[in-house]
């Protein structure tokens, strides 16, 4: 059993972009001291930043980029440990239902990240850019590994979607966000639950080997 899981870890290892690690690119002292403020529910303000690691705040701007820049990679950091924790829980299943477990084990930990909650209570509109935008590191991220355990899937025979990768990666992940933000986003009270239903039912639905 034991090499069992050691083979799986590798295997999915490759299945989140930069592993587990923190970014190589940002230096470690102005890192940590990043991702501490943002554990701890405070504003992450890029003066006070400054000022606590005894550089001016242009050499901080050099060295890590802006604040939403740095928010950016330190989220993407907490996502992909989360990630690689939900990919070895789901490691006995496969096609369709590890899919959706992967899902529905991510959106449980996003519902349940109090620093995350607390980013968005503060600053709304900077953590939906980064949580669901286009540019975002952790967004695309997030898509690419989503992605990335799709094709794992399909390239096994366990999972054959009518859909190709990319669309039912988005369509996945758009509805995930609906309900996940839904307090932000429409004004209406999350629901974890009720998208796990739907995406369930859209894997299930375009999933081709489950009619055999």
């Amino acid at each position: 059993m034991a090499v069992l899981r050691d083979d799986i870890r590798q295997r999915d290892a490759t299945l989140v972009p930069g592993g587990t690690g923190p970014p190589r690119e940002i230096p470690s002292g102005i890192f940590v001291a990043a991702a501490n403020a943002y554990q701890a529910g405070q504003r992450l303000d890029m003066k006070s930043l400054a000022r606590q690691l005894g550089i001016g705040r242009a050499t901080l701007y050099r060295r890590a980029g802006n604040r939403e820049q740095l928010l950016d990679e330190v989220i993407w950091w907490r996502a992909r440990q989360m990630l690689a924790g939900q990919l070895l829980a789901t490691a006995g299943l496969s096609g369709a239902d590890r899919v959706a477990a992967v899902v529905r084990g991510t959106l449980g930990a996003i519902e349940r990240d109090a620093p995350l909650h607390s980013f968005l209570d503060t600053d709304p509109e900077t953590a939906l850019r980064i949580l669901t935008g286009t540019r975002s590191v952790a967004a695309r991220g997030m898509t690419r590994v989503l992605e990335s355990l799709i094709d794992t899937e399909r390239a096994s025979g366990a999972f054959r979607p009518e859909l190709d990768t990319g669309t039912l990666a988005f369509a996945i992940m758009r509805i995930g966000e609906g309900f996940l933000y839904a307090d932000v986003i429409a004004d209406r009270p999350p629901d974890t639950g009720r998208a796990v239903t739907v995406i369930r039912a859209l894997l299930t639905g375009l999933d081709r080997s489950a009619a055999g």
